[in-house]
């Protein structure tokens, strides 16, 4: 009999890829040198493609099994919205380069650590969600802890964006690379609660 494929594992899998996207921006910043991007993009594109064929194994699946251990839009709906925070990192860095950003301001480099802490709760969330009907409060705690991540980061893009702009009203190109870095980091993180909320709404819809 061939072994049921495991959905919790996958997404799992999944999570793990962002927490790797997520390590590997973070390195980049603390060690930044702008000549370097393409091979960071090349290492990070790597990472895309491979959770992309996670994602794709996942789908296949649900295509073809009859039997879910949660319902199958929900496996779909976390797996979709794992696949976005795995896009929003590689797309940080694709902007950079696309920008020609030569030189990170303090903001982005905590901002990038915030994704890191987010990401790494969420896989926490995602290591614990196969028992949840057991363990519950574990998952939820990490849930938590995402959720305090996001509203971190929050409130730093506010201050970041209103020292933006009042720093650097008289040099608009400036606010505008750095308007839509900011936003693209704060969107990583919020990704991640989208995916933290949706575990939190399938351990309500299953007790």
């Amino acid at each position: 009999m061939a072994k049921r494929f495991d959905y919790f594992e996958a997404l799992e899998n999944q999570a793990d890829f962002a927490v790797k996207e997520a390590e590997l921006l973070l390195e980049f910043v603390e060690n930044f040198n702008f000549h370097d991007y393409p091979d960071w993009i090349a290492q990070m594109h790597t990472l895309e493609n491979a959770a992309d064929s996670q994602i794709h194994t996942i789908y296949t699946h649900l295509a073809t099994e009859f039997i879910t251990p949660i319902d199958r839009e929900d496996i779909l709906l976390t797996a979709q919205r794992l696949d976005d925070i795995v896009d929003s990192i590689e797309d940080i860095l694709i902007q950079m380069h696309m920008y020609d950003v030569t030189a990170l301001p303090e903001p982005a480099i905590k901002l990038v650590k915030l994704i890191m802490d987010a990401t790494l709760a969420l896989k926490r969330a995602l290591e614990q969600f196969k028992s949840f009907k057991k363990s519950s409060n574990q998952v939820r705690s990490a849930i938590v802890e995402v959720n305090d991540v996001e509203e971190k980061a929050d409130r730093l893009y506010f201050r970041t964006m209103h020292s933006l702009y009042r720093e650097y009203k008289d040099d608009p190109l400036y606010v505008m690379i750095w308007s839509n870095l900011y936003a693209q980091m704060e969107a990583a993180v919020d990704n991640c609660e989208v995916v933290a909320d949706n575990l939190d709404m399938i351990i309500l819809k299953n007790s």
